[in-house]
């Protein structure tokens, strides 16, 4: 049975009555509308992470499209946060997604969906041009490889990344002089690459990555082409270069090298599996 409500006229009336016959005037209804219309939510702006945040990746994809309506998901939202001045190692077995995370940090592929912020920059949604400026200016790379030209000195191999910045010709060698000489190749910097061993070619490398100031540096199995001693002395090297303050993050899949880090990030089926960090003291 309905409540009966008392009105100001004494006049007795259900809820279901008072409902009917107090319609909204068409000018409330507009303005009702238009308030709905302001609440709703809208598409969420980029919100850069603090200064002290080198590294953001946020929701990262990225996915393969492999034909007949068939996808590889290669990465599946993953989630990372490195700081200034942090030593991280990625680690993860073949097939874990290690390699396409390190492609995206160092700007070598865009991801499918989700943002990745570089030294408080949005890079995920750059074009190749800006990737490329990005490339010389904020990451210095050490390859397993050496990727060193073959006809060029040490001098010229460091010397490289100054000339695609456009630096002047006496900057840039004084510039590349100090990075070889950081590196204890200051008495070998006319000698070529088929002239120098493999741990010398990996200085140059390292030299070469330091030399334009980077804000990070990207290390992809840096030992990986070097017998265990030869190792140990370019790890030594990375851990001196962290303690002058440099924020470095290496990929490998040796858990011996991991070892170095002071933090390791381990990658499984695409996604974060474990994020450790261990005690340096």
């Amino acid at each position: 049975m309905e409540k009966p409500v008392r009105v100001s006229n004494k006049t007795e009336l259900s809820e279901s009555n008072l409902i009917s016959e107090n319609p909204v005037a068409p000018e409330q209804e507009k303005n009702m509308a238009t308030a709905e219309v302001i609440s709703m939510p809208t598409n969420a702006v980029s919100v850069p992470p603090p200064q002290s945040c080198m590294i953001a990746a946020e929701d990262l994809w990225k996915t393969y499209d492999m034909g007949s309506e068939q996808q590889v998901h290669a990465l599946r939202g993953v989630n990372l946060r490195i700081e200034r001045g942090e030593y991280v190692a990625i680690m993860g077995p073949s097939g874990s997604g290690k390699s396409t995370l390190m492609n995206l940090i160092g700007c070598l592929d865009t991801p499918t969906k989700g943002e990745y912020w570089l030294n408080s920059q949005l890079v995920s949604e750059l074009d190749d041009d800006e990737l490329a400026r990005i490339r010389n200016k904020e990451i210095g790379f050490v390859f397993q490889t050496f990727n060193l030209l073959a006809r060029a000195t040490a001098l010229h191999n460091v010397e490289l990344p100054l000339i695609y910045a456009g630096i002047p010709t006496g900057e840039r060698i004084e510039r590349a002089k100090a990075a070889l000489t950081a590196v204890g190749m200051e008495s070998r910097m006319t000698h070529k690459p088929n002239e120098l061993s493999g741990g010398q070619r990996q200085r140059v490398a390292v030299a070469r990555a330091l030399v334009n100031r980077p804000s990070i540096i990207l290390a992809d199995e840096p030992t990986g082409n070097l017998d265990s001693a030869t190792g140990n002395e370019i790890m030594a090297l990375f851990d001196r270069l962290h303690s002058e303050g440099n924020t470095i993050v290496l990929v490998t899949h040796e858990h011996d090298i991991a070892e170095y880090a002071h933090r390791v990030v381990n990658i499984k089926d695409g996604v974060v599996e474990r994020d450790e960090r261990k005690d340096k003291t």
